[in-house]
């Protein structure tokens, strides 16, 4: 059987300055490579009751991603991020608010599937309303193996709250900017990505956690030994997502008994497709990558 995951939080379109649209949100991006890669992926999330927000779900189920635990919000729309380049290609993001995602209600059904699931995946961008906030606060009480996967986006950033969930879970993902904002608000000097990975598990006691540095390459660490790996050079179009897809490819290969080694070398090769396409959802086939 496929193992299954479970991703929690934001889906939206991302709107890109000439107009084009992409459907994106960290959690909806992740539960998509997932599903790509193999996994049982799920999403638990809302959406508005208009068009963009069917939109999403027909393109979920052209995915074949469930969609029993998307909820319907009658009164607040579907969500939305308009996306800018910079001249070195990385992505700023307005996210608007409020929307459906800020309004995840907890359900029953939703703890019997966290409770089975080999990994709960979740961001940072979920807590910035109370309402999400305590579902989610629910959900991590059932969950096997919480992965949090920190998305900063000012002014959508409770470091008290991230500093909390940090002591909770099992795994942690961030870019080097966010390492560097965590370290700042636990009082902490940075020096390297390495020594600051440690000072955080050291802070907070995180098993595993993930620095993603852009061009530069990512670092695992863990409480006996740490990888790293040099990104993948490609032409890039832009890099939205591509952290999210290198979460997933590392997934992928952990939740099916892979190394580390070999979680990391699949996820610097994902991640690096997808810098070469627009968006963060490019079609693509796992077994170019070696999955089967």
């Amino acid at each position: 059987m496929k193992p299954v995951t479970v991703c929690f939080g934001e889906m939206l379109w991302d709107i890109f300055p000439n107009g084009v649209r992409k459907p994106g949100g960290a959690p909806f991006n992740v539960a998509y490579h997932l599903s790509r890669l193999g996994m049982d992926s799920h999403i638990i999330s809302r959406t508005g009751t208009d068009e963009a927000g069917d939109e999403l779900r027909n393109i979920l189920h052209a995915w074949q991603i469930p969609q029993a635990l998307i909820q319907h919000d009658p009164q607040q729309p579907t969500g939305a991020v308009l996306a800018t380049a910079d001249a070195n290609h990385e992505m700023h993001y307005d996210i608007l608010q409020p929307v459906a995602w800020d309004f995840i209600a907890w359900q029953p059904e939703q703890e019997t599937l966290v409770r089975n699931a080999g990994a709960f995946v979740f961001g940072s961008l979920a807590i910035r309303n109370s309402v999400s906030r305590d579902t989610l606060w629910k959900l991590l009480g059932a969950a096997r193996f919480k992965v949090f996967d920190i998305n900063i986006r000012p002014p959508h950033s409770d470091m008290d709250t991230i500093r909390e969930l940090l002591n909770r879970v099992d795994l942690v993902k961030m870019n080097e900017e966010e390492l560097q904002l965590v370290l700042a608000a636990s009082g902490e000097t940075y020096t390297t990505p390495l020594e600051g990975a440690r000072a955080v598990m050291l802070r907070y006691g995180v098993p595993q956690l993930i620095i993603t540095r852009g061009s530069k390459g990512a670092v695992y660490v863990n409480r006996h030994e740490h990888y790293e790996r040099p990104a993948k050079q490609v032409v890039v179009k832009d890099t939205v997502g591509s952290g999210d897809s290198f979460l997933a490819g590392f997934l992928s290969q952990l939740l099916k008994g892979r190394s580390v080694s070999a979680a990391l070398d699949l996820a610097v090769e994902v991640s690096g497709f997808v810098t070469t396409r627009e968006g963060a959802c490019p079609e693509y086939d796992a077994a170019q990558f070696g999955v089967v």
